[in-house]
């Protein structure tokens, strides 16, 4: 078990990014959020724990995203589970 935190840039607001993490994530297994950030800069939020495995795969969806969506960074950092979260959701 891992856990993933993900920043993601570009066209990512108003495209349904949010919904398209929170589907693929559930279908991984995952528990965690995904967030609009809007200061210091517009991006989405992605905390995700769960296997490795399952996280790189989401980790890879997040690099494309929604057909609407453009990205053009995503900053990742792993660190060791919390089990804070008892499912995913938007927040």
């Amino acid at each position: 078990m891992q856990r993933l935190q993900a920043k993601i840039y570009g066209r990512v607001q108003g495209v349904g990014f949010r919904a398209f993490v929170l589907h693929r994530a559930q279908a991984l297994n995952l528990t965690g959020t995904v967030r609009n950030v809007y200061f210091p800069s517009r991006c989405v939020d992605v905390v995700a724990e769960g296997p490795k495995t399952a996280l790189q795969t989401l980790l890879d969806l997040l690099h494309e995203g929604p057909s609407m969506s453009r990205v053009d960074r995503v900053d990742v950092t792993w660190q060791a589970p919390t089990g804070s979260f008892s499912h995913f959701r938007i927040a």
